[in-house]
């Protein structure tokens, strides 16, 4: 039986070698279901991570240096025949199990372009600070509430992620989000519950740093996709959404610190 063929996208700066290790060692798991192909996007001056990406075998490209979506189209480029595509963060890991069912699920529906599962949030050491289990309602509500599908595990067809128009260069927070409302008009989008990824939370990460800029992008880019009838009233529930969403990002930072 013809393995799945996964393209796992993997941007780093090289800042954090240990995080990355763990990360491209999720990556590597997945061989055991699927011929992978990891592409790990890094500044040319970054060589110990570059030294690091091929002891796991990954393709190692250079970044562009011009945002996270510009190395995630980068590794996009270099596709050469894959059918899936999955984006990890250099301090987030995948889990093999739930990105196995997942595939799964793609190859019994054709007309579905993406997969998606839960998502733990784990702190710097590794525990576990709070879970995304929004499941099916996730996909409901993207359009106009909160996004909790994760970028990170989630299976995308590439076919569809190409026919889509790949990433938004000119976003820095929410291109998934954008992604994800495009390709949303191409096929359906499919839950499993499984666990598929665990996303480091940490102050440094770009999105939990900055909520604020995020939530005005996250606005912005929900806006574009909405009937012109509705957007001028789409401040009435997207400032409540995003109070929220702060919320639930505040606390989860305030389990973090309380975890060091």
């Amino acid at each position: 039986m013809t393995k799945p063929t996964i393209m796992v996208v993997l941007p780093s700066l090289g800042e954090r070698l240990e995080y990355l290790a763990r990360a491209l060692a999720s990556c590597t798991k997945l061989s055991e279901f699927a011929e992978v192909t990891i592409t790990l996007v890094v500044p040319d001056v970054a060589s110990e991570a570059r030294v690091l990406g091929h002891r796991h075998q990954a393709r190692v490209l250079s970044d562009p240096g011009n945002g996270m979506s510009a190395a995630i189209n980068t590794a996009l480029g270099s596709r050469d025949g894959q059918t899936y595509y999955i984006w990890l963060g250099d301090d987030d890991e995948l889990v093999a199990e739930g990105i196995r069912d997942l595939v799964r699920a793609l190859e019994k529906d054709s007309s579905a372009t993406l997969a998606y599962g839960y998502c733990d949030y784990i702190d710097e050491r590794g525990r576990t600070i709070g879970v995304n289990r929004a499941g099916s309602l996730a996909s409901r509500l993207i359009s106009w509430g909160p996004n909790l599908v994760p970028h990170p595990g989630t299976v995308v067809r590439l076919d569809a992620l190409v026919k889509s128009g790949g990433f938004d260069e000119s976003l820095r927070f929410a291109m998934d989000l954008d992604m994800f409302l495009r390709i949303r008009t191409v096929g359906a989008f499919v839950h499993r519950p499984v666990m598929a990824s665990r996303f480091r939370w940490h102050p440094k990460s770009a999105t939990v740093a900055d909520r604020v800029a995020s939530s005005r992008e996250a606005m912005k880019v929900k806006k574009r996709y909405l009937p012109s009838f509705v957007r001028a009233l789409s401040p009435l529930w997207n400032y409540p959404v995003a109070w929220v969403s702060w919320g639930a990002s505040w606390l989860l930072t305030l389990r973090t610190n309380r975890s060091v």
